[in-house]
């Protein structure tokens, strides 16, 4: 049994309504991106193309959360499977351990492109794009793999009931009666690897970045640089800040109610500013937009 958000009717009436328009702009933003990427010329550039890729990961990450979600604020309480439950946990680790890769791939293709840019278009051709995806998907869809193996062979008793809207790994181990301390401390080891790896080499990116934007005299161009990374460094503290606080750093006992509203950002939030900020304030891609339109 799975609870959800524990609240009076008519604001869990407020949330669906609220949560339902996010998810429609969400996958309608995402979809819009994608769309334009492979259908418009202009557009058949690495920045683009990880872009696209990131906007499937959105699409799949809140696909795999958001509509249960929904359920779960019409109804009491939901029922789910253990199957279903380690099911869902699969594709969420999937989605925000691609999702992690793919802002680390794009910092780096933005660093090349701004410190590098007589190199960038040799490096970063079609076929090293094409190789750089693949890999971060194949990464996403293999990571979370161990972690589902040691919490299937745990042993659930007593009333199973899941304090979350989704299942994620602490409500589920919060379940079992068995010692979950292999579990704990495999998926510690590979948060940390997965999470603070990548955020660091983002940090790195974007310091080199404005150490070269920093060089040019170009008062117009320096601001154009710096209000794109800027953007760019809110999103990615914001997803890679909440994740290293739920999945990094110890719980001691934290609260499920204050991990359920953190969760919040990076499952609701950063899917639905992703494509404003990414692209929708992009010019190159609003013109695509009006040359489709």
């Amino acid at each position: 049994m799975m609870i959800g958000f524990e609240a009076p009717r008519t604001f869990k009436a407020f949330l669906f309504v609220i949560f339902l328009i996010t998810y429609i702009f969400t996958i309608s933003g995402n979809f819009l991106i994608i769309t334009l990427v492979f259908t418009c010329k202009q557009l058949n550039t690495p920045m683009y193309f990880f872009l696209s890729n990131l906007s499937v990961c959105e699409i799949l990450l809140t696909t795999n959360i958001i509509p249960n979600m929904l359920y779960l604020l019409l109804v009491d309480h939901g029922v789910i499977s253990a199957s279903k439950c380690l099911t869902q946990f699969y594709f969420f680790g999937t989605a925000a351990t691609t999702e992690c890769l793919l802002l680390a791939v794009m910092a780096y293709d933005r660093y090349l492109a701004i410190c590098s840019p007589l190199h960038y278009t040799s490096i970063m051709d079609q076929r090293f794009c094409i190789c750089l995806s693949m890999s971060v998907w194949l990464i996403g869809l293999m990571a979370t793999i161990g972690t589902i193996i040691l919490m299937s062979s745990l042993q659930f008793c007593g009333t199973a009931v899941v304090n979350h809207y989704f299942c994620d790994r602490e409500p589920i181990l919060s379940l079992s009666c068995s010692d979950t301390n292999e579990v704990k401390i495999e998926a510690l080891v590979f948060s940390f690897f997965i999470t603070l790896w990548p955020f660091v080499a983002i940090i790195w990116s974007y310091a080199r970045i404005i150490l070269t934007v920093l060089r040019i005299t170009t008062l117009t161009e320096r601001y154009k640089i710096f209000s794109t990374c800027s953007s760019h460094v809110i999103v990615v503290c914001m997803y890679y800040g909440t994740l290293i606080i739920m999945y990094v750093v110890p719980s001691n006992g934290q609260s499920f109610n204050i991990n359920k509203l953190l969760s919040l950002l990076y499952i609701v939030v950063t899917p639905l500013l992703n494509p404003i900020i990414y692209s929708l304030r992009n010019l190159e891609l609003m013109n695509a937009l009006k040359k489709c339109v």
